[in-house]
């Protein structure tokens, strides 16, 4: 067997039915190795798309999934979305050819020190020496990705040891083990549930640790039995949907100014699974008063207390965390804080009748909070969010509510912009047949557009709405505020719409509020990747008002 064989071995033992790639001169042997083999070619136009998608898949089904691309400058290409997983924590295993290691140490055509350039990005790299290596490193890989916090990891294979058969003994691949679900001990759940029930003003932040922890379901009898009031954010978006009632939305100060109140006068915050980070201020005195108690429950012990004094670590699986509480709890439920909830809610909708009295302007150009009222009314049920990041957007996440785990794919914490269109195609591809949207600016947009190609290649009926401010908004109107002028942020009015037509796909041109609503169920009625270039009034956004406030304390 040759190595391009036992590495698509590895990969079926493995339970890996795909591959994300762009084809190269390195991966020739290999690629022809799959397709005979029946697995799945997902093949992009840019090496960034396939690790951005890759790493997606890797997010939505909480294993890891393999990149494949060439060596060189597909290799270099490729390292944007191996740190966009790195920040993310997604198990990605970035896998790219290189020349053949035979001819090391001579001027060899597209030589780089691809392991070296990528071990600071990701948990583990590594390159196998030979083609009887190739399925221990995979399995090895596996395992350094989904042991302890999740992470993508990397391997350089040179094109020699693909097309090579394998001498000697195949060094065998080990099995990938489940790490144990680490548990809290009894003294440190009962202490965590003396101070909650003992504050009287609770509250909950879940981030991404509960979806990684697949802890939707505890968290939400968690819930039932404390009636304690819960903020989401990150891959937490969606786990408890934002119309149950005890969820109060956003755990973003920069998109619901509803927490500025709430997590200033809360006394006691249980952090489930969130790096207490820029999201939540650090959690310093611009959310939350210095003299409030944190609870912080994470499965990696370097995360506890690492922002601000807490209260109480606990270093443990969510999972385990959350179902030992319920237990402790038993079956009477703690008597709800109905006065808390109430003022909580009054929050909620002194932030909701904001933000629609901004989208009651009907002039032109479009508001963008005017629009995404407008969307909002047009959306199918069960939509699945692909966002990217800029101005526009940020007015759509203030106002659209996350209702389904898994279902809201952002950037990451990275915040690499244009990555939402390989996602939106990961997006697809994981939940066949149902309605996904990509939101977008037209600065973003830019980043990927040929990625457009692979929405029609693949027959993915993804609906990308751009909105087209003609500009780097969020960037213009920082530096509009803070320098007084602006430099290298405005772009063309570009009909994207063309361009998707242009690709095979099908779009429209939106310049009235009226086109909305009949434009987006037309484009969701054709099953057809589907364009709506929108064109919008630049306004500073809340995110951007969040960003201008804090740069100018």
């Amino acid at each position: 067997m040759t190595g391009a064989d036992l590495f698509v071995d590895a990969l079926a033992k493995l339970g890996i039915g795909e591959i994300y790639t762009l084809v190269g001169d390195h991966l020739n042997e290999v690629l022809s190795a799959a397709g005979k083999r029946g697995l799945d070619i997902v093949d992009f136009r840019h090496e960034s798309g396939v690790t951005h998608a890759a790493d997606a898949v890797g997010r939505l089904r909480r294993k890891p999934i393999v990149s494949l691309v060439t060596g060189g400058p597909g290799h270099t290409n490729s390292l944007t979305g191996l740190a966009t997983a790195y920040q993310a924590c997604s198990p990605l295993i970035a896998v790219s050819g290189a020349p053949s290691a035979a001819l090391a140490g001579r001027q060899v055509f597209q030589v780089i020190d691809q392991v070296g350039m990528a071990a600071p990005v990701c948990k583990w790299a590594a390159a196998p020496a030979s083609a009887a290596q190739i399925p221990y490193y995979l399995g090895r890989a596996y395992q350094e990705a989904t042991t302890g916090r999740m992470g993508p990891v990397h391997l350089t294979i040179p094109v020699n040891l693909f097309e090579a058969e394998a001498a000697g003994p195949v060094l065998p691949m080990q099995t990938p083990v489940a790490g144990p679900e680490t548990a809290p001990s009894s003294a440190e759940v009962k202490r965590a549930l003396a101070t909650l029930r003992a504050a009287k003003k609770p509250v909950v932040i879940a981030g991404s640790g509960v979806w990684w922890a697949d802890a939707g379901a505890e968290l939400k009898e968690f819930l039932r039995k404390t009636s304690l009031p819960l903020y989401t954010v990150t891959m937490a978006r969606g786990v408890v949907p934002d119309s149950h009632r005890l969820c109060f939305g956003y755990a973003d100060g920069a998109l619901n100014k509803a927490i500025h109140k709430a997590f200033r006068e809360a006394d006691v915050v249980l952090v489930l699974g969130k790096r207490i980070d820029y999201r939540l201020a650090m959690g310093g005195p611009r959310l939350f008063a210095p003299e409030a108690k944190f609870i912080q429950v994470d499965l990696h012990g370097p995360e506890l207390g690492n922002a601000r004094p807490i209260e109480q670590g606990i270093c443990a699986h969510l999972k385990s965390t959350l179902r030992m509480m319920n237990e402790s709890i038993g079956k009477q439920p703690w008597p709800a804080n109905n006065a808390w909830l109430r003022a909580l809610r009054s929050y909620r909708v002194a932030w909701t009748k904001e933000l629609a009295a901004i989208a009651a302007d009907r002039s032109s150009p479009i508001h963008p909070a005017a629009f995404f009222a407008e969307l909002r009314e047009a959306l199918p049920e069960n939509i699945l969010y692909a966002w990217d990041g800029g101005d526009f957007i940020h007015w759509g996440r203030a106002t659209l509510a996350a209702e389904r785990a898994g279902t809201w794919l952002r950037l990451g914490p990275l915040g690499t912009i244009g990555s939402a269109l390989p996602n939106s195609i990961a997006l697809q591809r994981e939940f066949r047949g149902e309605p996904v949207v990509m939101i977008t600016g037209d600065g973003s947009l830019g980043f990927y557009l040929a990625e457009l190609d692979t929405l029609v290649r693949h027959k993915l009926p993804v609906v990308i709405i751009v909105g087209n401010d003609a500009g780097w908004g969020l960037e213009r109107e920082l530096q509009g505020e803070l320098c007084g002028s602006t430099v290298a942020c405005e772009l063309r009015a570009t009909r994207y719409d063309l361009i998707m037509q242009g690709f095979g796909g099908r779009g429209e041109n939106i310049e009235t509020l009226a086109q909305v609503g009949p434009a987006v169920k037309r484009a969701f009625a054709s099953r057809q990747p589907y364009l709506l270039n929108v064109n919008v009034r630049g306004v500073r956004s809340p995110f951007t008002e969040w960003q201008i406030g804090g740069k100018k304390k």
